[in-house]
């Protein structure tokens, strides 16, 4: 899969709000300029919420493990939550378990940073990886849709994913 065929698909979503800052992008950290975040901002507005996903095409202080400086390497990031998480790691997000090769491509490991908080990572997506990544994508973009808290759902309830990203760090972008 390549990265304009991810934003393709995930920004057909409904609600999704696809952020890809650009140099010279004000209020943007030059860090960010060439990676792509994903909202549920079903009012087109940049929510004050973390992404459900994101495309990085660069390594980020203390996570250069992926090698993204290579040429024509990129990483997706998902969260995915505790259940998905498990399910394609065989542990739960908080286990400590150690990634495979975060280098490895077409191969889907635990986020070098945010694998606790139930983030799954990809570099160079590929044949072994394209047939979970749609259903791991929609499952990301559910969770945002759910954390909107409608008014009706009852306060103080969260699901896995919530738990794990409301504990996570705060840049989810690396």
């Amino acid at each position: 899969m390549e990265i304009d065929e991810i934003v393709r698909f995930v920004s057909a979503l409904d609600g999704v709000l696809a952020q890809c800052p650009r140099p010279g992008d004000p209020g943007v950290p030059e860090i960010a300029w060439g990676d792509t975040f994903f909202f549920y901002a079903p009012d087109g507005r940049l929510p004050r919420a973390q992404p459900f996903a994101t495309i990085v095409i660069k390594d980020y202080p203390g996570d250069e493990g992926s090698r993204l400086r290579a040429p024509h390497r990129f990483r997706l990031n998902i969260a995915a939550g505790a259940a998905a998480f498990a399910a394609h790691t065989g542990h739960p997000p908080r286990a400590g378990v150690p990634a495979p090769d975060p280098a490895a491509t077409d191969t889907l490991f635990a986020h070098p940073l945010y694998g606790a908080a139930g983030w799954l990572a990809v570099v160079n997506p590929g044949g072994r990886t394209a047939s979970v990544l749609p259903a791991l994508l929609r499952g990301a973009h559910a969770g945002a849709k759910r954390r909107q808290r409608p008014a009706h759902r009852p306060a103080g309830r969260l699901d896995d994913t919530e738990t794990a990203m409301t504990n996570s760090p705060a840049d989810p972008g690396s």
